[in-house]
């Protein structure tokens, strides 16, 4: 027999006007229901549910706390332009670094919203998706959106450009769309992510142009006489990434022990320019071992560096960098890769892009039969599959090298086409 709660029991769970109403429905899930600002500056009743009572209730104080900061809470009956405003605003915002949240908004505002803004959020279907990623990949995107009329060309002028969205670009809209309606299945606005139920196909691997070690040779000599020697000896030696060289401090590196700790990186952020963050993973953190050649060449950038501070006098900006201007102020990354195009010129080297230096120090390492653990740990990759991932095609001519030494001892015939090994791997 069910005992009925005291007055006194109900009292206590009783809430203040606003913070909405709570219950446990007949099923054993708790429902919580309470009024939050909907799109159109009306208000809404919506209501979750959680296995709990505290599940529900954390469920509702959230809506009802990114209602009083003037965020529309969008439910099951919103569209998806007013869910994906709502995603962005208030919880990627809070998810993700602002760079990240930058290229959210540009995707939602350039493809999601013109595609399947207009949708209901509770109707859209793995249909809707499906036909949506189609037209981005077979469609003129500045035709499509009618970009071209206020320029008057491509379509105005009936001379279709054909640009179209690249196979990474289209993959990426897909992602977000993916994590926008994910958060709505997790807060009980929808039942499933029909975004998971549309496969797109594995865009091709960016390709790159790494050097080769005679290549590597030649720009480490160019690079003896430049300002920034120390960071592009660093960079092609140990493989870090453009915002930890930019982003390392001096109290970062203990050259008497020939070790440097990496846990910062150098990024530009629409709203406060250079900033020095945290490293985007925790993989990346780590402690790496410098190579002889890189103490000396920080050794001796740390006297000019000194040299530069004098000079500099009451202009000079104590930063605590390794790597700034003459001033003492962060380097931009922009013109760190302008210089680095202006170095291959000088060396009349092919040109490569910044970051393939730090593919250049993997592809030399896995050449001279370093183990792939070590080469992850020094990258600082989140786990041994992104680098067996990205440098495949390296293993695979270590493979065939390998494949045609065993050839050899085996007594193998010199002729190419009597063997397999013979094959060219590409």
């Amino acid at each position: 027999m069910t005992t009925p709660r005291s007055a006194s029991s109900r009292r206590s769970r009783s809430r203040a006007n606003g913070d909405g109403t709570i219950y446990q429905r007949k099923d054993g899930r708790w429902e919580a229901a309470g009024y939050v600002l909907a799109p159109g500056n009306t208000r809404k009743r919506v209501r979750v549910y959680g296995a709990t009572r505290k599940d529900a209730l954390a469920k509702l104080a959230e809506k009802i706390a990114a209602s009083n900061l003037g965020l529309p809470v969008a439910a099951a009956d919103s569209t998806v332009s007013a869910y994906l405003t709502y995603w962005l605003h208030g919880v990627a915002v809070h998810q993700v670094r602002e760079n990240t949240h930058t290229r959210y908004a540009a995707c939602i505002r350039l493809h999601l919203t013109p595609g399947l803004g207009t949708k209901k959020l509770a109707r859209l279907t793995a249909r809707d998706v499906r036909t949506f990623l189609d037209n981005l990949r077979t469609t003129c995107q500045c035709c499509n959106q009618e970009r071209d009329t206020g320029r008057f060309c491509c379509c105005a002028i009936g001379q279709c450009c054909g640009k179209r969205l690249s196979p990474l670009t289209v993959t990426y809209v897909h992602s977000v769309l993916k994590s926008a309606l994910e958060h709505a299945v997790r807060e009980d606005d929808l039942p499933r992510n029909v975004a998971r139920n549309v496969k797109t196909p594995t865009p091709r691997p960016r390709r790159f142009k790494p050097f080769t070690a005679s290549e590597a040779l030649l720009f480490l000599q160019a690079a003896s006489g430049d300002r920034l020697h120390a960071l592009y000896a660093l960079a092609l030696r140990t493989g870090l990434r453009k915002g930890e060289l930019l982003g390392l401090h001096w109290e970062d590196l203990d050259l008497e022990g020939g070790t440097a700790t990496i846990h910062r990186s150098l990024q530009r952020t629409p709203t406060s320019g250079l900033t020095v963050l945290h490293t985007k993973t925790r993989a990346s953190e780590r402690r790496i071992a410098l190579p002889t050649e890189c103490i000396r060449s920080l050794k001796s950038h740390r006297e000019r560096q000194q040299e530069e501070r004098q000079a500099a006098g009451m202009g000079w900006t104590n930063s605590g960098l390794v790597f700034t201007t003459p001033t003492g102020s962060p380097l931009d990354p922009a013109n760190l890769t302008r210089r680095f195009g202006l170095l291959l010129s000088r060396a009349g080297l092919r040109r490569i892009r910044f970051h393939d230096l730090r593919h250049s120090t993997a592809t030399l390492l896995l050449e001279q039969g370093v183990d792939l653990v070590v080469i992850k740990e020094l990258l600082g990759h989140s786990h041994i599959g992104v680098t067996a991932g990205v440098y495949a095609h390296v293993r695979l001519r270590l493979q065939r090298q390998a494949i045609d030494t065993l050839g050899h001892v085996l007594g193998a015939t010199d002729d190419p086409d009597a063997s397999p090994a013979g094959a060219v791997v590409r």
